[in-house]
């Protein structure tokens, strides 16, 4: 797996399973924050890049959604670590295997149930910000897909929210995706943010990804 460096707090691990799969290492003064984690035999990497930074341990786990290729080394690195996993209080119920993920034909039970914990709520209703990364619901590819937003580096990364290719913003995997049209939707958050660099997990970055929202829209609403 290679470890790269993104921006001043946060790094990009990638590995290979088919396609590219990105996990994320995030830096602040209490240790690191995992954004995501990846297949099961990612776990001992995970591990070591967190000992190779030397910025402290493990805090909390913070995952864009719950499916299997996202949250599948949560079990081992929580024995390992006893940190919090952190999910929108709408992706726990398909995640845990209470609820049937939409277009799925059957239940995934891909986190054991009461292992992740709702991302916290400011009073106002707004999700709270976590180690300098701030979270915004995004539906679509999953009903709590959310993707976390480093503001400082003008950084987002983004999960399954986009694909990408050859630098180009390009949809979500359509044989994943719950609702494509709500996904495509979702994705305009961009346009809020305004991040200088967009980190999908399948696929390589994006800079200014505003830039290509309207072409990314015309395009996908007519493919």
């Amino acid at each position: 797996m290679k470890l790269e460096q993104i921006s001043t707090h946060i790094w990009s691990l990638k590995t290979w399973f088919l396609f590219p799969m990105r996990v994320w290492l995030v830096k602040d003064e209490e240790g690191i924050t995992l954004v995501d984690a990846g297949m099961p035999f990612m776990a001992r990497s995970i591990h070591r890049a967190i000992d190779q930074l030397n910025a402290g341990s493990l805090q909390r786990i913070l995952l864009t959604h719950g499916h299997s290729d996202h949250v599948g080394s949560v079990h081992k690195l929580h024995s390992a670590y006893n940190v919090p996993i952190y999910a929108h209080e709408l992706e726990i119920p398909y995640m845990e295997g209470r609820m049937i993920y939409p277009r799925r034909r059957k239940i995934e039970q891909n986190v054991r149930q009461g292992l992740a914990t709702a991302l916290p709520m400011t009073e106002t209703g707004k999700l709270q910000s976590i180690a300098g990364l701030q979270p915004y619901l995004t539906p679509g590819h999953s009903p709590g897909h959310t993707v976390y937003m480093h503001e400082t580096d003008g950084v987002l990364l983004a999960g399954d929210l986009f694909t990408s290719k050859r630098g180009r913003l390009k949809r979500p995997m359509s044989a994943f995706t719950a609702n494509m049209k709500e996904a495509v939707a979702s994705g305009s958050i961009i346009t809020q943010l305004q991040p200088k660099h967009l980190e999908v997990c399948h696929g390589a970055p994006v800079a200014h990804p505003a830039s290509q929202w309207e072409s990314y829209y015309t395009e996908s609403r007519h493919d």
